[in-house]
């Protein structure tokens, strides 16, 4: 193989692993506005994370009947633009991650999927403990990768008992 065929294979595995990170960014961006979601977010950037033509839904019995289906980045703004109030809606809201998978389809277009824990109380004191599959399009133009098409499956659902009590953590003495 010749030297410039191997840089450019480097090169090509050097850019799938930035759009990769750059991904992974937009990704943990929009969960940790969404982990604080409350009257001070920075609601243009939350919005600013999905295209301009971008499809936002709820998949499946629960999901769909719960959010829809929402098109267009103003859309999706108003739609988070709802949880922004004083008292906030959220008291906790943590989001967790996990079984990651990125497939890149082209330089401009690729897929993440991740399965989300959710962990939440509410300003009325309820919590709740949610499990979903996200399905996530992105796009990149102008070198920004943004959600073109994100998708959220319930996967579980449940109300639970509250999740921060002022009890000790037990540790061994």
């Amino acid at each position: 193989m010749s030297d410039s065929k191997k840089l450019r294979r480097l090169e090509a595995r050097l850019a799938r692993f930035e759009a990769e990170h750059a991904i992974r960014a937009c990704m943990n961006r929009y969960m940790v506005l969404c982990d604080a979601l409350d009257a001070r977010t920075p609601l243009d950037e939350l919005a600013g994370l999905f295209a301009k033509d971008a499809i936002w839904e709820g998949i499946g019995e629960k999901y769909k009947g719960t959010f829809g289906r929402l098109v267009g980045r103003a859309a999706i703004r108003a739609m988070l633009g709802k949880y922004m109030t004083e008292p906030a809606h959220f008291a906790l809201n943590v989001h967790f991650l996990t079984s990651e998978l990125i497939e890149l389809h082209a330089a401009d277009a690729a897929t993440g999927s991740w399965v989300m824990l959710q962990t939440s109380t509410f300003a009325s004191g309820a919590s709740h403990l949610n499990a979903a599959r996200l399905t996530v399009d992105f796009e990149c133009s102008k070198g920004v990768w943004r959600m073109s098409h994100f998708r959220t499956e319930n996967l579980f659902s449940r109300p639970i008992d509250a999740w921060n009590q002022p009890e000790a953590l037990p540790v061994p003495r």
